[in-house]
């Protein structure tokens, strides 16, 4: 019987230790941690589509790194925003990690963007293929992959990202206030871009079907 009851325990602490491991990434996203960290979907969507009149970006079929990366980097205060930085510094690491593998395997959310106007249609799509050598601006898909599916850890998916959080985001690199790309890369970029150039990449991206790593 004394056995029966110390094996019993050790089933427990592993159940416990398997359980504190692996936090429930669901939980947190619809309930928050209990830390300080509210639930993820009050901005973000109940399926991770983002909000797009709010300027949230969707996090579904991102790359798990390229997330772990940017909550990382909210958390350290080297990416700075009033929103996400108390709430990414709430986290654990592995808290982390269990969210961002969440997002990175939800399905990819439906393109609501449309886009009508050919002029910045086409301005937007020579900028974002082919890119503006003549200043030395490279295409946004030589870093970001061929159909902005991102690269990770460092370049997220850009296909079919809400146009309102991809030019917040650019306008942002440009005047400084974000700066966690490797090697200056973003500023460098976006500084030889104008308003109507960033705007016209910002439409022709959101009007994309999005796209996940393979």
């Amino acid at each position: 019987m004394k056995i029966l009851t110390i094996l019993f325990g050790i089933k427990l602490l592993v159940i416990s230790a398997v359980t504190y491991a692996s936090p429930s990434a669901e939980n947190i996203i619809r309930q928050g941690n209990g830390k300080g960290a509210v639930a993820c979907l009050s901005c973000h969507g109940d399926q991770g589509q983002g909000n797009a009149s709010a300027g949230y970006p969707y996090l579904a079929g991102q790359p798990a790194e390229y997330l772990v990366k940017q909550l990382q980097d909210f958390a350290s205060k080297l990416r700075k925003n009033p929103v996400m930085q108390p709430f990414a510094s709430a986290l654990s690491a592995d808290e982390i990690k269990a969210v961002a593998n969440y997002y990175a395997r939800l399905p990819l959310p439906k393109t609501a963007s449309s886009m009508n106007n050919k002029s910045s249609l086409d301005k937007g799509e020579q900028l974002v293929t082919k890119g503006k050598w003549s200043v030395g601006v490279p295409a946004c898909f030589q870093c970001h992959g061929n159909q902005g599916q991102g690269i990770p850890p460092n370049f997220p998916a850009i296909s079919g990202q809400h146009e309102s959080y991809l030019k917040a985001q650019l306008e942002s690199w440009q005047k400084g206030g974000r700066s966690n790309d490797p090697v200056g890369l973003m500023q460098a970029v976006i500084a030889k871009l104008d308003s109507a150039e960033i705007t016209a990449v910002s439409r022709y991206l959101a009007a994309q079907s999005p796209r996940k790593v393979k």
